[in-house]
Formats: C-alpha cells, structure tokens, sequence
C-alpha cells in the first residue's frame, strides 16, 4: 500500500471524512441554492468570458457546429428517410424528411415534419427533441419524445407523420423517465411514473403496463412489476417480419438482468442466461454475450464472447451454441448490429477496429470481412431496417472528417459514398499516434496523441489528457471538428486515455476497474499523463485534465489525489460526493459499478474514491473548473455545487464553477449551448496552463 497516494492510505486508513455542511445546495431548485449558482456564474463569466478571445472562439465553434455541409444523419420509416437537423434558424431544431433519391443528392430538398422551435413558441415551453419510434408497418404513426429542460425526463406523444400533426386524442404520457414501446396499433407497452411506490430506488419504473388505445392509463393491464431495489423494468415488441415477439426486461442493476418472452396467452417464460449475459434476437437465432466466463454442459464460454443458439430450440431447453466471436488478449468485440440476413459484427484490436459479416447457413455461420480497415480511425457499419440487407457504414478518425456510405450485403459492390462531413481545420498540420504507458500493476494501457506536426520534445506543450474509464465504455477515434479551434489551434496537444474500466478489451479490462479496484482507472490515468511528462510532450504546470459524468469522478480524484501531475482540470456533470450519490437524481442505478456507501464494508472502499470527502487544507490544488446544469436528473448539480463551495470555504479560490439552466446531462440543450461552453472551457484551459486569455 505505500505505492498509493498519501490521500487514499489517509483513507484506507480509517480517516474520518468532514461533516456535510453543503446540503443546502442539493434542492435543484432551492432559492438559496440558485441564489449561490448565479453569483458563482457571474464570477466564472467574468474571468474566463470577458476577453476578446472569447467571442471570436464562440463563433468559430458554433459556426463550425452550424455548417449546412454537416452530415445530415437519417433513420428509415417505411419509404422515407428522417432527419433531425439543428441549425443557427433552428437552434431546437426540424424533424424532417426525404426519399433516399433525394437523400443522395449534395442539397437534398427536404420536408418538414415538425418544427421544434415553432412548436416551443406556441406551447411557451423551450422543448428539446429527444428522439421517436414509428409504427411497423406503415409508418404512418409515431411516438414522439420531448423534453421540458433537456433531461432524461420526456413527454411522450402520439404523431401522425401523414399529415405531420398530433393526434388528437392520441396516446399522451407526461414528463417521465418512461420507456414505451408499441405493442400493436392500438396498444402500447408503458413503464412510467404511475404514481407511489412505481419507481425503484434509482428513479425509473419497476412497473410495465399494456395501455389500450381510448382507455385512461390508470386502468392499463400491469404485466409485471421489478423489486424497489432493482434499476427499472421495461417492455419491447420485436416487429421483425415473420418472427415478432414481446419482451419484458427486468434489470437488476446496471449489468444483471432478466428477460422474459411474452407469450400470447400472457404466459412470461424466462430466458435462461446468465443474469450478466446480453441478449438479443436475429429472426430463428438466439444472440447471447456473457460478461463473465459461462460454465455450460462441460464447456467454458469465455467472457466477451458472441454465442448464437436456435431460439426456439434454445427455450425449449437444448443448449447446443454457436461460438460466433472469440476475445483473446488485445481484441474485443466492439457491438454489432442485424439486417435481414446477416449481423455486422465490430472488432477492436489495441483500440482499432474492423468489420466483419456473419451469415447463418443452416446450423451453422460463415465470416467475411467487410471494408477496410483505416489505422487509427474508427470504422463502423449498421443495418439500415431489418427488411433488407441495406446498411450504412461510415470511417471517421481525429484528422479525418466522418464519411458515410450505402451498402447492400446482397452484393459485392463496393458501398456507395453517399455524404462527406466538412473539413473544420487544417489537418495537414497535424499528425495521429497511438502510444502506451505502464500503470503501477505492469498494465499497458493504450492513449492517442493529436499534435502538429515536428512537435518540439521539450516538456512545454499545453496538453489536454481526456478520459472516462467506466460502464464498459471504449473510446475511440472520432472527428474533432469543431473541437479544433479551441484546443489544436491554439496550440495545444491533444490526448485520449484508453483506461481501465472501459470496454477497449472486453469485459475484463472494464471488471479490472469495478468497486474497490477503482484505483485501477485513477492509476493508468495517472500512468498516461506521467508517460506524457517522462515522453517531453509535456509538464504538470501544462498539462490539463478533463472527463465528464463517471468522466467527471476521474478528474476529480485526479484533482484530490494527484495534483502535482496536472496544471487545471475541467470536470463536467460530475459525481463527486460518493457518500450520498445513490440518494441524488439515478445514482443509486450505479451500485453495480462503484458500490453501496450505506454498507459499511463498501463505504471502506468508495471513501477511497470519492474526490468530496478527500479534500484537504494546505494543498496545493490546480485549477479547477466545475460545469453542470440544473436540468441534470442523471447525475444531480450538487454533486459539482457542493465540491466547489467546500473548496471555495477551505480557501481555494481557484476552484471555478458554471452552471446551465437547460441542457440536460449533456448541459447544453442546443448548439449555442454548446459553443458557449466550449469557448469556457477553452478560455479556462489556456488562461490557467499558459496565463493568459
């Protein structure tokens, strides 16, 4: 243990964390609370968005974000191809549409179908678009999601894409954390707030309800009900033609869960998986992906392995299985995804990947590649519906602007490049690596690199290190666009921290970091930006951090128990407070991941982790810049509220807070948003690494 920092010893040895003088701050909408939150913006706007700087970089981001080349990325229902599109006319945003003729053309001519922004005037509430699903097969009826402020919590209503309105006296739900699917024309499948005692103890429903059209939703058929304790309970219809069935999940938590098959006669037949496996369906096939290594008939299925079973012959309780995917070392399975006739399996080797066809041939399956692979960048494929073997691939990498193209698997025509996003900045100045740091266990853990070209090894670059290191979440090489002007531009190196915790190789490199070994994440953090230091790209007085959301819990331990590596840090919607976290917004759908602070035995460990309980006096901490929104029922603002007070109360003036009123967990509910706070951020970095705006 004397490897580890003195703030987690202090911790793991028994120290006692303050008492919690910052509970006023939790009510959301507490006049005391938002009393603090505006004097605390006015104090971040005055020192980061005043200088000339600021305005110039706003513009450039949302200039970039506002680009009518912007890919315009489509969802097929029935003969039409629907986009939603946010620009500086329509910052809430069009849903719109076109035929796939029109699609293919440089300027498409689209429809409008509904307009968010008019939508929200004539209503008077600011509504934030938050996706649909139509009705199989004609297309004809959706169920629209819209949000009051940007958080998870969406109103649902019934639209008629015919004649582009609502429908009157259509299916209605009010603003909930629901999830709805239709079961037939008349029926949908309803998890919602149904009043007391219908949500677990994460915030969502552990009640689903088959609702008939014309009938009040209080007098809906419950179907079935989860445990308080369990994260929530939801119901689906699959509408694949000739194999449509219904479902009922039941999580248990973020990573166990049990599905049921809904027969017609209302009977509910568990499918017998492993509790952490995922499943899925493809027509007569059974899809099935343990987390853990699966003991079955005598043999092991490995952890991250894709398994594939005759469904039907599977319920009836033969287990003869399909290997369709093996992980080894350094390869993983990345998803995948059904058209018709085939799945399209991502594969990740050292964070790059590749594709592959899977095709059922009788009993068995056949491979083939598809495309090829482009080093250091991402390339991904998707069906387009599940009538035909249509699908959209696209390649995009740091440098690269996301291409996208039509493909059939029925051919083997090379896909058709259908849009090609702008080119936001200069790539030719600058150059894509991928390097590896030692953590403290021996573990290499990967990074990508973005810098100019001829980068002068002398420990004075401003560097950003980036990461998130949680809930099974690779990240991978993507576009960085309007990005660019904020940080490359300016002359900063740029970098992606693949640690443990995420899922860059397989269940085990995300199971390395659960609970009490969620050192291991902080640690390989840790490891990159000090490879990054020992490598001369960069020093601690220039080097920055950043991370949202479990992202967020990152940096913040890096602020508390590595501050002599970093320069400042920027931490986003974060959890911070991991005493009280299962009690604030759906913290408590997270035990599976950090653990249980009301078990004692638990909370030995998660005091270890939790960046508000390990602040100290007399420390010297970098900047910090705390950004969240009100709107956030995810992950609750007094997470980020509470750390900056106490760190402002302990002295530490350079702790820096914004809060937005809208937004979301995204904390920006239009582009606007998005540009503002991305020349904060921006400022902060380069105000607090290099002095100056």
């Amino acid at each position: 243990m004397t490897s580890l920092p003195n703030s987690i010893r202090l911790a793991m040895a028994g120290a006692q964390p303050p008492a919690d003088d910052q509970l006023w701050l939790e009510p959301l909408q507490g006049s005391e609370a938002l009393n603090w939150v505006k004097q605390q913006n006015q104090r971040t706007l005055q020192q980061f968005a005043q200088g000339s700087a600021f305005p110039q970089l706003e513009k450039q981001v949302l200039d970039i974000l506002n680009k009518e080349t912007q890919i315009p990325w489509v969802t097929k229902f029935g003969d039409y191809y629907y986009n939603f599109w946010q620009d500086q006319k329509n910052p809430r945003g069009l849903l719109r549409r076109a035929t796939l003729d029109e699609y293919r053309k440089p300027q498409p001519v689209w429809e409008t179908v509904l307009d968010i922004d008019a939508l929200g005037k004539a209503e008077g509430k600011e509504w934030v678009y938050h996706g649909s699903q139509s009705l199989e097969p004609e297309h004809r009826y959706c169920l629209i999601n819209l949000s009051p402020d940007g958080g998870d919590a969406v109103e649902v209503r019934e639209f008629d894409l015919h004649n582009k309105r609502f429908v009157e006296q259509g299916f209605r739900l009010p603003a909930a954390k629901s999830v709805v699917s239709w079961a037939s024309a008349d029926e949908l499948f309803v998890a919602t707030d149904f009043g007391s005692g219908s949500l677990t103890q994460s915030g969502y429903p552990r009640t689903v309800k088959r609702w008939r059209r014309g009938t009040p939703l209080d007098s809906a058929e419950t179907l079935y009900q989860a445990q308080p304790e369990d994260m929530r309970a939801y119901a689906y219809h699959d509408d694949t033609p000739g194999f449509e069935r219904d479902y009922i999940v039941r999580m248990i938590d973020f990573y166990r869960q049990e599905t049921f098959l809904l027969h017609a006669n209302g009977e509910q037949q568990r499918i017998e998986v492993p509790s952490d496996a995922e499943i899925n369906s493809h027509r007569d096939w059974l899809l099935i992906k343990p987390r853990n290594d699966w003991q079955l008939e005598g043999r092991t299925y490995p952890a991250g392995a894709l398994l594939a079973a005759k469904f039907d012959d599977y319920l009836a309780g033969r287990r003869k299985l399909e290997v369709l995917f093996t992980p080894s070392a350094n390869q993983a399975l990345s998803g995948y995804s059904t058209t018709r006739d085939h799945l399209i399996v991502g594969i990740m080797q050292d964070v790059a990947n590749r594709l592959e066809v899977l095709t059922p041939q009788g009993d068995s399956w056949h491979s083939r590649p598809l495309g090829v692979p482009v080093e250091l960048s991402t390339v991904a494929a998707g069906g387009i519906d599940n009538k035909t073997n249509d699908y959209f691939l696209t390649v995009s990498g740091f440098l690269q602007p996301t291409s996208l193209y039509l493909g059939s698997l029925d051919d083997e025509d090379e896909p058709e490049l259908l849009k090609q996003a702008p080119q936001d900045f200069a790539a030719d100045k600058y150059q894509v690596s991928q390097h590896f740091a030692t953590s403290q266990d021996g573990t290499r853990v990967p990074y990508f690199q973005v810098a100019r070209k001829g980068l002068r090894l002398d420990g004075d670059n401003p560097t950003l290190l980036y990461g998130y290191g949680g809930f099974d979440v690779s990240l991978l090489p993507s576009y960085l666009g309007a990005r660019a002007p904020t940080w490359l531009e300016r002359g900063g190196v740029y970098v992606i921290a693949n640690i443990r915790g995420g899922g860059e190789y397989g269940p085990a490199w995300h199971r390395a970091a659960l609970k009490q070994n969620r050192h291991r994440a902080y640690e390989d953090f840790a490891a990159v930006a000090q490879d990054l230091m020992d490598r001369k790209v960069t020093s601690s007085r220039k080097l920055a951090a950043r991370g949202g959301s479990n992202g967020g819990l990152l940096v913040g331990n890096m602020l508390t128990h590595y501050p002599q590596l970093f320069g400042c840090i920027v931490c986003e919607v974060p959890l911070l407070d991991m005493r009280r976290y299962t009690k604030l917004s759906a913290g408590a759908s997270w035990i599976a991941e950090y653990g249980d602070p009301d078990k004692a035995q638990e909370w030995e460990y998660i005091r270890t982790f939790s960046p508000y309980h390990n602040l100290k006096a007399d420390v010297a901490y970098p900047p910090v810049l705390f950004l969240t929104a009100t709107s956030d029922d995810r992950v609750n603002p007094a997470h980020a509220r509470k750390m900056a007070a106490r760190m402002q109360q302990m002295g530490y003036q350079q702790a820096y807070f914004y809060e937005n009123t809208a937004g979301g967990h995204s904390a920006a509910a239009d582009k606007q948003q998005s540009a503002f706070n991305a020349a904060l951020v921006s400022e902060f970095l380069w105000h607090s690494l290099n002095g100056a705006g």
